[in-house]
């Protein structure tokens, strides 16, 4: 089989209120990040035995906060990765935070075959990165894209945010100016949002609310997001995703497989795999656990073999199983697809649902082209098309409910 891989590392040493990604904090000493290492690649080796992965195009190392493991962490974990994949990804990420991503944790990713580095610098208004408690200084800022820079000259990315409390537009401007002086291949923008259950979403339903001082309307936050894209593009950076945007041929080709809906395995606590079965349209997907120390705390059968997995391949870490019908994958092949500026893969779609996009949502289609927001010559929104997903997807959905699947 051919699947993708994500490893989720579920810690962090301080917790942004507006993040819903699953994590844990940190303490002093903590001996859980090099145990979470020895766990992961036990779950590895169980699952790569299990589903016969043959080719692993991308890997993907994300959190939390992955430059916590330090350099021996994350040695032991490149090393122990790359001793299971078929032959080296064309494409390797670790996603990284300036507290925490010093110059020997850097080396030691270079070292052991990652080739992608994903920044999370999200602004460097002090103001603005106290308003949501995002750990570390402005002042680390500018010395961890520095060293990124140097280590990984053309290949790394820089995820920025807007709207912000007390974010303007040259605030922004600042933020994507001295990220793009660091000339990053990939830049991703994103919109701030309030997921419930947030820190940041309960504090708008008392002291900070959208629209007063601090935390910009929605309205605004649109502007200054579409003001943000505008100055990427203009800086030579396209658009080819929702909140992506790239040089030439510097696209994440990991995060396109998630676009295209193709296959990709998932390890570590709160991490979610998918696999497709394009002969029937239908897959199945699997979410490990979100509770760190259940998940390290389990145990595993020794055969006595040697290896604790030797004796207990099938095994693996506890999930929560959701399989995908027909309906259900058609679905979400179009939501993601339709994140891409280029659409969903209209041969792959053909070929895994006998039929084309246009026969699906033909009514949808036409609606959205005669407003100038979905592309004449193939399936797929146009720019300005693309900040209406949500809308889209709302019109299309019912549509794909009427046709014969």
């Amino acid at each position: 089989m051919k699947a993708s891989l994500y490893i989720h590392v579920p810690f962090c040493a301080a917790f942004c209120d507006y993040c819903d990604f699953y994590s844990a904090a940190l303490e002093k000493n903590d001996p859980r990040p090099l145990r979470y290492v020895e766990r992961v690649l036990l779950d590895a080796e169980i699952l790569f035995g299990k589903y016969e992965i043959g080719q692993v195009p991308t890997v993907y190392i994300g959190g939390g906060t992955p430059s916590v493991l330090g350099a021996r962490g994350i040695t032991r974990l490149l090393k122990g990765i790359g001793s299971l994949l078929p032959e080296k990804p064309g494409e390797f990420t670790v996603e990284v935070n300036p507290e925490s991503a010093d110059e020997a944790f850097l080396a030691a990713c270079g070292e052991n075959g990652v080739n992608r580095i994903s920044a999370g610098i999200q602004t460097f208004h002090e103001r603005s990165r106290r308003a949501v408690h995002r750990g570390g200084s402005t002042a680390l800022l500018p010395r961890c894209l520095a060293l990124i820079a140097r280590r990984f000259p053309g290949a790394f990315s820089a995820d920025l945010l807007s709207g912000l409390p007390f974010q303007d537009e040259a605030a922004l401007t600042r933020d994507i100016e001295t990220t793009l002086s660091f000339n990053p291949a990939h830049v991703s923008l994103y919109s701030l949002t309030l997921e419930d259950g947030t820190a940041l979403a309960e504090r708008t339903r008392g002291t900070l609310r959208r629209g007063e001082p601090g935390l910009p309307s929605e309205e605004d936050a649109d502007r200054l997001w579409l003001f943000g894209r505008d100055a990427l593009e203009c800086a030579g950076y396209a658009q080819y995703e929702v909140s992506n945007f790239s040089l030439p041929g510097k696209e994440s080709r990991h995060n396109i497989r998630y676009w295209r809906m193709e296959n990709w395995l998932a390890l570590g606590p709160g991490a979610s795999g998918t696999l497709i079965d394009d002969k029937t349209g239908t897959g199945r997907r699997y979410t490990v656990k979100a509770d760190v120390d259940a998940w390290l705390d389990r145990r595993v059968r020794d055969s006595g073999a040697g290896s604790p997995a030797a004796g207990n391949r099938n095994a693996g870490p506890p999930v929560e199983k959701e399989p995908l019908d027909r309906l259900t994958l058609m679905k979400e092949t179009l939501l993601m697809g339709f994140r891409f500026i280029g659409g969903p893969d209209e041969t792959l779609f053909r070929e895994r649902f006998g039929r084309k996009i246009g026969q699906v949502i033909p009514r949808t289609i036409a609606a959205w082209r005669r407003r100038g927001l979905f592309q004449e010559d193939r399936a797929a929104l146009t720019k300005d098309g693309l900040v209406f997903l949500n809308s889209f997807l709302t019109d299309a959905f019912p549509e794909i409910e009427t046709c014969e699947i």
